[in-house]
């Protein structure tokens, strides 16, 4: 059977070196309730992260 990751929210912010651990934290706590975190960072503007909250 085929898992589907649904994108729920993304949103553009200021990159911060300790951004990972926030992501780290969350998807620690909350992989049991099907979420998922992801954070990379903005192709155009390497000064900005993009957020991102999934539903596995």
């Amino acid at each position: 059977m085929e898992s589907k990751i649904q994108v729920l929210a993304t949103v553009k912010i200021q990159h911060s070196p300790d951004l990972y651990k926030i992501v780290d934290c969350l998807n620690r706590t909350l992989k049991k309730n099907d979420l998922m975190f992801g954070l990379a960072l903005d192709e155009q503007d390497k000064s900005k992260a993009v957020f991102t909250i999934y539903r596995t």
